[in-house]
Parts: structure tokens; C-alpha cells; sequence
């Protein structure tokens, strides 16, 4: 397992994904494309999953997309980014994915924009 995938912990294929979400699969495809999810092939199978915190209460994390687009425009990858948004951060008290669940994104959204910089 990569290190990545042990950050995460818990990861949903796809299909989960759509599942939870109450969407077909092609939607999910959809908020990869609009970067409103990322994923990353992990496992030994090297499936397309999502960090299953991205969800909460059977919808993507509300202001998950504009932190998605505010680190790939800093030029983080897909693994980048996770990576990020799941690194413990003491001044946080956190990760910052548990400040966005929180509804903590102007925090969290600051602090990407610095990175780009």
C-alpha cells in the first residue's frame, strides 16, 4: 500500500461512489471531470477510487470543488492534493478535509491559495 492510500485509510471505488451519492456512474465521471472529486488508482488492483471523506451525508463535501480547484491551479496533482487535504495540521487541530466537513472553507481555502505563491 502506498502511502497515500494509508493516509486516506478508507477509499470507495466508483461504483461506490454513485451508489452513495444516488447518481449513475457517468455522473460520477462528471464531478471528476469538473473537479469536484479527484481519485487515484489504489489498491492491488489499481481501481479508481475516492477518498471516502470526500462524501458526507450522502453528498460530496460542499466546499470540496473550489479547494480541488484552487490546489490544481497551485499545479497540484490528484495525489498532490489528497495528500494535502489529509495531513494532519496542528495549527489546524486537523486535517484540512476535517475543517471543510466542519464548514471551515475560508480557512482552508486561504491557506491553499498560499501555496500557489
Amino acid at each position: 500500500m502506498s502511502n497515500v492510500e494509508n493516509l486516506v485509510g478508507d477509499w470507495l471505488p466508483l461504483p461506490d461512489v454513485a451508489r452513495l451519492l444516488d447518481v449513475s456512474i457517468t455522473k460520477v465521471h462528471s464531478l471528476l471531470d469538473e473537479r469536484a472529486l479527484a481519485a487515484l488508482r489504489v489498491g492491488e488492483r489499481k481501481i479508481r477510487s475516492v477518498p471516502a471523506g470526500f462524501i458526507q451525508d450522502g453528498q460530496v463535501v460542499d466546499s470540496l470543488k473550489g479547494t480541488i480547484v484552487v490546489l490544481a491551479d497551485a499545479g497540484y496533482s490528484d495525489e498532490d492534493l489528497i495528500v494535502w487535504l489529509f495531513t494532519p495540521d496542528e495549527s489546524l487541530r486537523g486535517r484540512p478535509i476535517d475543517a471543510l466537513r466542519e464548514g471551515r472553507k475560508t480557512e482552508i481555502r486561504r491557506r491553499a491559495q498560499t501555496l500557489a505563491w
